[in-house]
This record gives C-alpha cells, structure tokens and sequence, in this order.
C-alpha cells in the first residue's frame, strides 16, 4: 500500500489508516453500539495483512475498552504497527463525557493509555479537542513533556483551528493534525488543509466514509434498528430532511462508483486522498471484511472529469443543505 510521510516526522503512513473507535463499543454516549471483541482483534490483524500500518485510538472510545483492544492485539503481533492515542476528554464512573483537559490530566491520561495499550512509547499521542482554550499551552507544554520523557514520539493535535494551531507550534512543532473530511463535511479545504501543507503539518482525516453514512448501505429502516448505544441514532446527519439530502448525493454517486468498478465507500475514500495535503485517511472497521473492502481504495486514482462530476454533485447538495436552515 501506497505511504505518504507524516508532516515533520520519520513516521510513514499507510494512506488507509485503521480506526478503532467503533471497536470500542457502546458503553458510552458516543459509542456504536455492542461489539464482538474477537472480531475486532481480528479486523485490525487483517487491516496488518492488508498493509495498513498504522491503528489510530483515544482513550475515550469505549471509555478505555478500545485502547485495551489495541493493546491485546499488539501481543500478537510481530511486527508492530504504528499506534496513534489521543488525550483530553475525560468521563466518569456513570459514563458521561467531557471534552476537558490540563497538564495534570495529560500526565494521568499518558499513563493510563500507556498500561491499556502495553507499550512503553506511544507514536503520535495528539490532543483530541482543545477545550478548555484557555488550558491550550498549559495542555501543549504538558504533552512536549512527555515526548521528552521518551513516552511519545510525536504529538499533534486534533479538531484544532488555525489560531490554535499557531499558538502549538510557538511552544512545539505540531508533528499532525487530525481533522473531519468528507463529501458532506468539507470545512477544512478553505484554510486548514492550505495550512497544513505549508507548515508541513501531517494531515489525516477521520470520519471520511461520513461514519458510514457515504458507503451508500445506510436507509431510514437501518438506521431504525441501530441498536441505542449507538450514536449514530442521535447524529443529526441521520435523521430527517438532513438525512434525505445526504441519501439523494449518495444516490448520484452511484454511477460513478459503478463506472470505475468499485464500491460507495472506496469512492468516498479516494476522494479524500486526491487531496496532495492529506496524509491518510482513517477507515473505521469492525470485522475483517469491511477493512478488506476499505484498504482497496488506496489503489483508486480518480480522473478528472470524475472529480469535476464529483464537485459539481456536491455543490448542488450542499446548497440543498444551506436551505433547511432558513
């Protein structure tokens, strides 16, 4: 599989990454609902076969479970692929979460993912939110902290805005940041993807299958019988006229996908990396067959007149998006 370097670092990532947040479960408020844990150590074993290198985590998915997930299936493995954590969301003994973070709760959370994952050194741990702002040099100063300790090889950062970003790099290189991308969420192309490519700040996307919404598998009757831990079921992009917008795009996507031979979700990630900027792009599975699906888009080129078809599609959703807030 095709790699691309991570912005500053040594590190070089598969351009399919495997995500482990649906693996965590649904025993929380964003969780996915019940999961089978021999399928997921056997997904991401899979993902390693395919040739994906690199598992992306955070120590709420699952409220921890997802970590200790990775963590049994690195014991399995020889050859060791690259691991991505992140810290600054906390939650309680009933479950809730909050998005909240300061040094003292980085230096806690390093070595809570240090002991679920088993390993001595994470690779890239980031920030997943930057909340409270007002904590985000304290939360910075604290993570090059524990880089400089030999716990983390990079730090980057998640969710963060070009302000943010600039007040990062004035205490320590951000070595990535992570950001949602997709055919219904396209904020960053005006200035965060820009941004990244000039100050060589890797740039990985999650959420590019629209948490499944874009594989085209997704209808009102399936959405109906997602189980209630997962929630997806809350996600405005799920429910009524929003959803109906989202489902006429996919519908017109169809074609195209059928044209060059591949599936709604290979379609989907392909054209998260045509982006020159994007490192990789994080594929959510949660069984062996549907990271051997998603690990074949790192072969798709879109041409481009599919990517001009492609653009003027998605125009026309989102200005069928802008009316239903009027």
């Amino acid at each position: 599989m095709q790699k691309r370097k991570l912005g500053i670092t040594a590190l070089e990532l598969s351009v399919i990454g495997f995500g482990a947040w649906a693996i965590g479960g649904g025993n929380n408020e964003t969780g996915w609902g019940p999961q089978d844990e021999k399928d997921a150590i056997a997904a991401m074993l899979h993902a390693l076969d395919v040739d994906i290198n690199w598992i992306d985590t955070a120590a709420v998915y699952g409220l921890g479970h997802s970590e200790e997930l990775v963590g049994k299936m690195l014991k399995e493995v020889r050859q060791k692929p690259i691991v991505a954590t992140k810290c600054g969301i906390t939650w309680d003994t009933a479950g809730k979460i909050t998005r909240w973070a300061n040094a003292e709760q980085v230096y806690r959370e390093v070595e809570a993912s240090l002991r679920r994952l088993k390993v001595e050194t994470i690779d890239l741990y980031q920030l997943h939110w930057p909340f409270p702002d007002e904590n985000l040099e304290e939360v910075w100063e604290a993570m090059a902290a524990v880089k400089k300790q030999g716990k983390a090889r990079y730090i980057g950062a998640c969710n963060c805005n070009i302000e943010q970003l600039q007040r990062l790099a004035a205490i320590h290189p951000v070595a990535s940041l992570q950001a949602r991308y997709n055919m219904i969420h396209r904020d960053i192309e005006a200035d965060i993807l820009p941004y990244g490519g000039k100050n060589t700040i890797g740039m990985v996307c999650y959420s590019p299958m629209g948490k499944g919404l874009l594989t085209g598998k997704m209808t009102a009757e399936h959405i109906t019988s997602l189980p209630d831990s997962d929630h997806r079921k809350k996600d405005p992009d799920f429910q009524g006229e929003r959803f109906k917008v989202h489902l006429k795009l996919i519908d017109s996507l169809r074609p195209i996908a059928q044209r060059s031979g591949i599936t709604l979700s290979q379609l989907s990630l392909a054209w998260v990396l045509r982006q020159k900027e994007v490192t990789s792009a994080i594929a959510g599975a949660r069984s062996p067959r549907q990271i051997e699906e998603t690990a074949k888009a790192a072969d798709v080129k879109l041409h481009g007149d599919e990517i001009a078809n492609i653009e003027q599609l998605i125009e026309q959703h989102d200005k069928a998006v802008s009316k239903l807030h009027i």
